[in-house]
Formats: C-alpha cells, structure tokens, sequence
C-alpha cells in the first residue's frame, strides 16, 4: 500500500477509519454509557467523522481513477456501516485490484 495511488490511499484510510469506528463503538460508548464518561465520544466521535469523509471522498477517486462500477462503489460504502467492514472489504475486495 503506498500512498502514490488513490487505491493506496483508499485502503489506508480504510484501514485507519475502521480502527476509529471499532474505537467508537467497543471503547468511547461502553465509556459513556456505562461509566458517565461522555468526552471520549466526543474526541473519537469527531475523529471518526472526519476519516469517514476523508473515506468517501478517496472512494470517490478511486471509483472514477480506475472506473470502477457504482455498484462496486457502493458496496465499499456500505462496508464503512459495518463494524469491520472496512477490513472485511480491503481483504475480498481491494487488495486485489491493481493500482
């Protein structure tokens, strides 16, 4: 993986915007929820918007660089709904693809 191509970029950050929603949901909720903590989802929250975006704006070059299918696309985008769909995705889907 290097960050020279947009499939590159795109399965880094997929990497790394996973980990921030696995994050999210098994360490910065349980925090908040059973143990009044609420700043840790705030912090993490923010952090796992921002890659979210910065996911689905490296798709989208990605999806237009090699001329990828919508459907293609869209099922990258789903996987980022998903707790470990990002890896699961990187692992049958992108690592691959030549880019």
């Amino acid at each position: 993986m290097t960050l020279h191509t947009p499939l590159g970029r795109l399965r880094i950050i997929g990497l790394i915007e996973g980990i921030s929603f696995l994050l999210l949901l098994f360490l910065a909720m349980p925090l908040k929820y059973m143990f009044g903590m609420p700043q840790f989802v705030r912090v993490i929250g923010m952090a796992h918007g921002i890659l979210f975006l910065v996911y689905l704006l490296f798709l989208l070059q990605a999806t237009l660089a090699y001329s990828w299918s919508w459907a293609r696309a869209i099922i990258l985008f789903l996987s980022t709904l998903v707790p470990f769909g990002t890896f699961v995705a990187d692992y049958m889907i992108l690592r691959h693809e030549k880019g």
